[in-house]
């Protein structure tokens, strides 16, 4: 069975328990090994007749992929843009029989795999329009980009997709809507469902709806006041369902497809697909994405929420744009107060009445049960506890979802909850819709309160709540649960490539969010007839807003191709917060670049980047083939390529607009990485533009000592040399190189690797 991941990249889905990296299966894992169980397989297969053929028509290509199959009724999906191949039922000696035929080139197994903004716009330094009904004047807002969303579906009757003030999308657009006519519009110009079992692209899960959104005028329960508008709020939105009680692999591949195929400018992928270690030829949305971009359409995609630990990232192909997760000055404020009078600050979205809440009440462990792992607040896990009328202080993690803790807390009698932070968390909290009075607390705080629990003969504690407060600090600051790198795939690539908005993220829901009147921790299913709106974290989160900044790109620069446009993203970035100190991480601590990319993203300097590199996909080809075979890589490029006949590129000479070098532990000093680049001027002419390097004299030399353009579009090339130096007292060296002109600064991060 094949040991690729795919997964929803959120967490903090109220009433929802999910893992962050998903538990994998194959179907029919019970009976996998039985060469005559029926399942569905991803059958890559090439033209077997002249290299370059080219079918007339679609029905053209699915009638030759049927031409593989035993009959007619087991084609599931038939891939025709990003991928050349098809999905079908079909058991493994099938499949045996079937690799003989010309054109073949693998089959997989379809995994099937669990489910695992209002104020970010101007913490971004975005002029958001103030027209509820965006009918106003403004450019360069997403105008003409279609951003195509992959994931659960929509809820499109939600105010965040009205079409009030939206034009028409451009004539180049082909997809369709499967809602009824007055669902869709000229913001939600398309909806579709790829998964077979469930036509509909209506959104049951909730995460599909908040990841497309555009809001206005949202809270939720009463917190997060304002006026709401997406990133680039005059972008139009099509929806890709993927995902229905599971996500599969064949599923998500055919959604991509469908996406390039209809005319989609960007695309945003909120899943976790292959992993660390995962090949990208075994994964298929790297497969997908890959003829995406070919294609010229950009992918924004999240780096994954199993952080803090290192080389933890997934999707961190070469010609993707890898988003981290970090946080915005807003925090939705509540405060735990102890009977010794020591407080803490921390989270909590629902925040019952001050005058109910701001009582002191006996205050419990829940490690203090006999059951094993109670102080993770499990459900059962309290039975053996008594906590009626108090407040227990439950850890996180251990797979016990956040707002499950405090279900099980409310079931057991308790009147309110503090949820402590284990060490790995350290200071990064969350503001969820809990089901009861809680607060979430760091892992200092969480110490503090179990000491002093220890220390008295009757703890006590009470929550008093603070509602919404801004300019918070330090901001933005990297989340614990985002992924980090080095990659596995590619260590000479830094990834992930930025950070944005992830945590605690304000956007469109289709269910009522909050505490029921039952014990009961599952949501209820349905809208009650006004705009809902809900606040969640994860690289879910920060994934769309960087496809929002890729199309305010797009609009101002139609003509760029993707690697352009995350180049244009990366050398912008912020590598200092709000305050101008450096991003810390969970730890208060600087985070380094395995964590953070080039920075926080700022969208402001991003569409007027001054130089770019660009990358040919044809460049592609020749990394892939420094890294795997050339039948892997056929299977990736979606055409037969025999490696040998290829210019291979290695990693630090991919024209990437960062530069990571490693070394191991030579008997010389004086062992050198050589990077070469180019960069085109897209910014004024004429340009001089000066090199200044952020690291210690000696480690690394740029040649030329300038880069003179004398006209738009012009290219110049240059070289880094890093050395491994006298000293090997860092393992890790990072700065960066940044080209200055009178207009503009381009920094590219550079990260030295010492083994």
């Amino acid at each position: 069975m094949e040991s690729s991941k795919l997964s929803l990249l959120r967490i903090a889905i109220p009433f929802v328990l999910l893992a962050s990296v998903a538990a994998v299966v194959a179907e029919d894992q019970t009976t996998a090994g039985d060469d005559d169980v029926v399942q569905t397989f991803i059958v890559h297969v090439q033209p077997p007749h002249e290299k370059n053929h080219v079918f007339d028509t679609a029905d053209d290509r699915t009638a030759w992929y049927r031409s593989f199959l035993p009959d007619d009724g087991r084609l599931v999906h038939s891939d025709h843009h990003v991928a050349s191949g098809f999905a079908a039922r079909l058991t493994r000696r099938e499949v045996d029989a079937m690799s003989g035929t010309p054109g073949f080139l693998s089959a997989v197994p379809s995994e099937v795999y669990q489910l695992l903004t209002t104020h970010t716009p101007r913490f971004l330094g975005l002029d958001v329009p103030t027209s509820t009904t965006r009918n106003h004047s403004v450019s360069g807002f997403g105008d003409g980009v279609i951003i195509g969303v992959i994931d659960t579906g929509v809820f499109p009757y939600h105010p965040s997709y009205s079409g009030a003030g939206m034009p028409s999308p451009p004539p180049r657009w082909k997809g369709r809507c499967d809602f009824n006519a007055s669902a869709c519009n000229n913001k939600l110009v398309g909806a579709r469902s790829l998964v077979s079992t469930n036509p509909s692209p209506v959104d049951v899960d909730g995460h599909g709806t908040h990841t497309s959104s555009t809001a206005a005028g949202a809270d939720v329960l009463g917190q997060g006041h304002g006026m709401a508008s997406g990133i680039a709020p005059r972008a139009h939105v099509a929806m890709y369902k993927v995902c229905g009680d599971e996500c599969t692999a064949a599923d998500v591949l055919a959604g991509v497809d469908a996406a390039v195929g209809d005319g989609c400018d960007v695309l945003s992928i909120s899943l976790a697909a292959g992993g660390p270690d995962v090949p990208f030829h075994k994964t298929r949305l790297m497969v997908g994405t890959f003829g995406a971009v070919e294609k010229g359409v950009f992918v924004s995609i999240g780096a994954g929420n199993s952080g803090p630990n290192a080389s933890t990232l997934f999707n961190d192909a070469t010609w993707l744009l890898t988003v981290a997760a970090s946080t915005v000055d807003r925090s939705i404020s509540a405060q735990v107060r102890l009977g010794n009078g020591q407080s803490f600050v921390g989270e909590s979205v629902y925040q019952s009445d001050i005058s109910a809440a701001a009582v002191f009440y006996p205050l419990v462990y829940a490690g203090a049960s006999s059951t094993p792992n109670a102080q993770f607040c499990g459900n059962g896990s309290l039975d053996g506890l008594d906590v009626k009328g108090k407040i227990v202080l439950c850890d996180r993690g251990n797979g016990v979802g956040r707002i499950d803790k405090g279900a099980e807390v409310k079931r057991a009698g308790g009147v309110g909850m503090i949820m402590a932070n284990e060490l790995t968390d350290g200071y990064s909290t969350l503001a969820d819709a809990h089901v009861l009075p809680a607060c979430h607390v760091s892992y200092a705080a969480g110490v503090d309160i179990k000491e002093y629990i220890n220390s008295t003969a009757s703890p006590a504690a009470q929550i008093v709540f603070h509602g919404t407060v801004l300019g918070t600090s330090p901001a933005p600051a990297i989340t614990s649960f985002s992924s980090r790198g080095p990659s596995l795939h590619n260590p000479g690539i830094l990834k992930p490539d930025i950070t944005g908005p992830g945590v605690s993220i304000l956007a469109a829901w289709p269910f009522q969010v909050g505490p029921s009147s039952s014990s009961s921790s599952s949501p209820a299913k349905n809208n009650p007839g006004q705009p809902t709106f809900n606040i969640v974290s994860g690289t879910s989160m920060s994934t769309p807003h960087l496809s929002g900044v890729a199309a305010l790109i797009k609009s101002k620069h139609p003509d760029w191709l993707p690697a352009m446009i995350r180049s244009a993203i990366v050398t912008t970035a912020d590598p200092v917060d709000r305050s101008g100190n450096p991003i810390l991480n969970e730890q208060h601590l600087p985070a380094n670049f395995f964590a953070t990319g080039a920075g926080h993203v700022n969208p402001d300097r991003a569409v007027d980047p001054g130089l770019v590199y660009d990358i040919d996909p044809a460049d592609y080809v020749g990394f892939l083939c420094s890294v795997y075979e050339s039948q892997d890589v056929s299977v990736i490029a979606r055409r037969k390529v025999d490696c040998s006949d290829v210019e291979v590129i290695r990693d630090h000479d991919l024209n990437y607009p960062s530069i990571s070098a490693s070394f191991p532990a030579p008997a010389s000093s004086n062992v050198a990485a050589v990077a070469r680049r180019t960069v085109r001027n897209v910014g004024n002419a004429p340009a001089v533009y000066y090199p200044y390097m952020d690291l210690p004299a000696g480690v690394a030399h740029v040649a030329p000592s300038s880069l003179r353009f004398t006209e738009a579009n012009q290219e110049q090339s240059f070289t880094v040399t890093v050395w491994r130096g006298k000293t090997s007292a860092e393992k890790v060296l990072q700065g960066a190189l940044r080209w200055v002109s009178d207009k503009h600064t381009v920094r590219s991060p550079i990260s030295i690797t010492f083994e």
